[in-house]
Formats: C-alpha cells, structure tokens, sequence
C-alpha cells in the first residue's frame, strides 16, 4: 500500500493518519496533495494499562458482587477484564484459566490472583486474591454469628429447615453438571463409580483418591490416549488489543528463576504456618484450634475440584472425627456460602467457627470461634497465593502438555463419584432426618429446586431464599394448624 504523501506544510491529508486495514481503491491528485478514495477503517487503540489504584477499586468490587460460584464469578471476570476493560487479552485469559483448574484450591481466586500479577507484580497478586474473598469474610462471620446465638429462635431454625433441600438440589446439580464434562466414555464412567464406592462404602480418603485416579490417569494417556483425553483446553477468539495480550513482550517479573522461586516459597511458608505453630504454643497442640489449622492445611493442599469435591473429605473429617459440627450444621453452612459472594470453598470458615464454638477450651466460645474462622480462612487461601506464586512464571511452559490433561480427566472423573457420595450422604441426612421416615416437604422442595435450577434456569440465590422463606411459611402453617 502507498503512504500518502505530504504537502507543503508537512502534514498528511486529514482522514489518512494511522494503520489503514483496507487496501485503496482509488487515487486522485488535487493540486499538490494526494486524495484516497476508500473506506478506511483503523484498529482500536490497546487500552491504557490500569493503574494500581484502578485495579484495587475493580478487585473490591468484584468482591462484593462475585456470586454465582466459580461459573459465574469466570463469567464477571470475563465480561470486564477482556471484554469491557480489555486489561487481558482472552488467550491470556483462557490460558491462565486453564492451569488454574489444574490447581488445588478455588480457581476463580486463583484465577484473580493471578490476573493481578500480571498487571502489577506480586502486590497486584496479592491485592486482587484477598480483595476477592474479603468481604465474604466478613459478612460469613456476621452470618455465622448470628446462626449459632439465635439459631435456636422459632422463625431462624425454620429459615434453615427450608435451605436444606435447596442446598440438596444444588449438590445434585453439581453432580449433573460435573458428570457431563467428564463422564464421556466408559473408562471415565468406571473411574467415577469406582471413586464413589471406595468413599460410600470404604471410607477411603479423599486425597488418596485424588492421587490413585491421578495417576491412572498419568498411565492411561501413556497407553491409551483416546479415552483419557477428555477435558480439551479452552480455545481463544481473535479479538481487540489488550494491555496485556497474548503478542506482547514477556514482562520481567513473568521469567522464572530459581533465587525468586526460593523467594517465593520461604516467605509464603512462614506466612502459612507461623499463625498455627502460634496457637499451639498458646493454647496447646492438643487445641481444637491448633487441630482445625492443621488439617485446614491438608485439605488445601488436595481441594481438587473445587469446594463440592473437598465437602465429602471436611465432613467425614469435620463431623465423624473431630466433632465440630453436625451433618444438618454442615449443610446450614453450605446454604449460608451460597447466599454469600466470594468461592464456595468459604464454607470451610463456617466449620471452623462452629468448631471453636463448640470446642473453646479456656476462651469465650465467640473468642476461640472467631480464632476459628480466621485460622481455617488464613490455611485454605494463603497456600493459593504460593501455587501461583511460584507456578505462574511456569504456566506458559505447560501450555498443552497432554500427559498433564489426561491426569486431570481421570481425577475430573473421580471427582464425580466424590461429589455423588457428597450428594447422597447430604440426601440420607436431609431426607431422612434422624434415620426416620421421609420428609415430604424436604422431598417435594428438593425436587422442585432441582428441576428449577437445571431445566429452567433458576438462579441459585433465589432458589436458596425462596427456599427458605418457604420453610418459614410451612412451619408457620403447621404451628397454626396445631401440628407442631
């Protein structure tokens, strides 16, 4: 393509500045200037790159309205970092998202966090993976507060009573939902059912079963590739230019190297362990706290699958082993983390409220609960901060890596069977309230929630509410009716 040329004062006709898309059609002279008839069309400018108090008011932001679990907390972030900020370009976007799947933990913090580091280095990192899980901190506490000091008031307890088959049909969804991504062949089929009978009837651990199908799967895309390549990688659209995008130059702080990795792991480390090791010190190793910091720490190191997969392994734990809680306190709290924005996997303060509750040793039960929520909150999240940290730099590198997508299908489809066994445990419970005769209310919401959210739609918060002032409404019935 010809460039225009100047006249006399050194300026380009108006219209021709910049990059032309279309080729010219036609050139005409006028006097001393050159005239282009076309139709010139020219590409959007990249944005200007976020400044750091620019991206802390939008990770505030999406912290109070990031609900809709890790489905719509992607979709948020989604629709503003690449489509309506185009702080990222979505190559980058799906690239970063598909590794954080990979990950244990909740991936869409990770995801946040990891988005941040690339806009502003670690502190960017750090800002947006806090920011997105604060306030459901807060408003978590104040909701757990109030269910154990005046749970046991008529209209609250009824409140409850209607979010369990609410939260009944959630799980079964999650089931339905998780089993038709993973469940494509009869290999990943056997790999599902046999996960859900070694935790139903066997017990087995959650992280076992993790390890065991993740190396099936290992094996098995060495051997036979065509049934344990099930989850493809998201595939990116071409689209307008990013500040950051998937052509730029490779910033600084995105190489690897050893002296930060080192970095990176001490510091996190300390940061991880140091408030636990305090607790036992002060309140001894035998303490609940202490017990709920430890093994908070373990559970954030298998959460393969997101909060539905971890549920099984903290209730077994939680409720038959510890005794923090009960299975109709557990599923009050799984309702309450689905009323709240920020990951699902929050439920985990619920529990470890209740735990310092019930357990509070030599301090006020609200003391040692508080204590109790925060260390279980400081142990699940602070870990997704070093995963990142010190994986990130690496993740380009594992870009289509089949060895590493055939292990992540079979441990998806294991995740199925866990998250069955999660759905028939709650069911037992929820339907069957102290091993007795069916609960028909329970049975009719359950099954009406359940068709609402997966053939109509329904959103889950509204089903959950609707759900519970249902409950209100029908214990109020059966008082007025001399029933109850």
């Amino acid at each position: 393509m010809q460039r225009a040329e100047q006249d006399g004062d050194g300026d380009v006709e108006p219209g021709v500045r910049g990059t032309l898309l279309e080729e010219v059609v036609e050139i005409r002279h006028k006097g001393d200037n050159i005239l282009l008839d076309t139709k010139m069309e020219f590409p959007p400018q990249p944005p200007r790159h976020p400044t750091f108090a620019e991206a802390f008011r939008f990770w505030l932001k999406l912290g109070f309205i990031s609900f809709g679990g890790p489905t719509g907390q992607i979709a948020i972030m989604h629709a503003e970092l690449v489509e309506k900020k185009r702080w990222i370009s979505e190559a980058r976007f799906l690239h970063a998202l598909n590794y954080c799947m990979l990950l244990p933990g909740p991936e869409a913090q990770q995801l946040a966090t990891y988005v941040g580091w690339l806009l502003h280095k670690t502190p960017g990192g750090v800002v947006a993976g806090t920011l997105f899980v604060l306030p459901s901190v807060f408003i978590l506490w104040a909701l757990s507060y109030v269910y154990m000091a005046y749970g046991h008031v008529a209209w609250i307890a009824d409140l409850f009573y209607g979010l369990k088959p609410a939260v009944l049909a959630i799980v079964a969804g999650a089931v339905l939902r998780i089993g038709n991504k993973a469940l494509k062949n009869d290999v990943m089929w056997t790999l599902a059912g046999l996960a859900f009978v070694a935790i139903f009837f066997f017990k087995a651990p959650f992280p076992l079963i993790i390890l065991a199908a993740g190396l099936v799967g290992f094996a098995g895309g060495k051997i036979w590739q065509s049934k344990f390549l099930v989850i493809k990688g998201h595939a990116a659209k071409a689209g307008a230019d990013s500040s950051i995008s998937d052509a730029g130059d490779v910033a600084e702080h995105t190489r690897p190297s050893l002296a930060r990795a080192i970095k990176v792991v001490v510091v996190c480390l300390v940061l991880w362990w140091t408030p636990v090791l305090l607790l036992g010190v002060w309140l001894g190793w035998d303490g609940t706290l202490f017990k709920q910091g430890c093994f908070f720490s373990k559970a954030a190191m298998v959460t393969f699958g997101g909060a539905y997969a971890v549920l099984p392994y903290v209730s077994q734990q939680a409720v038959e082993h510890y005794g923090w809680l009960s299975a109709g306190q557990m599923l009050d709290g799984l309702g309450l983390a689905e009323t709240t924005p920020g990951p699902l996997i929050m439920v985990l303060q619920f529990v470890g409220f209740l735990g310092g509750w019930h357990h509070p040793g030599t301090l006020p039960p609200l003391v040692a609960a508080t204590l109790g929520a925060g260390i279980t909150t400081w142990t699940t999240f602070v870990p997704c901060f070093l995963w990142i940290f010190l994986g990130a730099p690496h993740i380009e590198q594992l870009r289509g890596n089949v060895t590493l997508t055939t292990a992540l299908s079979a441990i998806t489809a294991a995740v199925v069977g866990v998250v069955l066994n999660l759905a028939v445990w709650f069911g037992l419970h929820v339907l069957f309230p102290a091993g007795g005769g069916a609960d028909w209310f329970v049975v009719v919401v359950s099954l009406v929630a359940f068709m609402g959210m997966t053939k109509w739609k329904w959103g889950i918060i509204p089903a959950v509410i609707g759900a519970g002032v249902l409950g209100v409404v029908y214990r109020a019935c059966i008082t007025a009716a001399g029933g109850g």
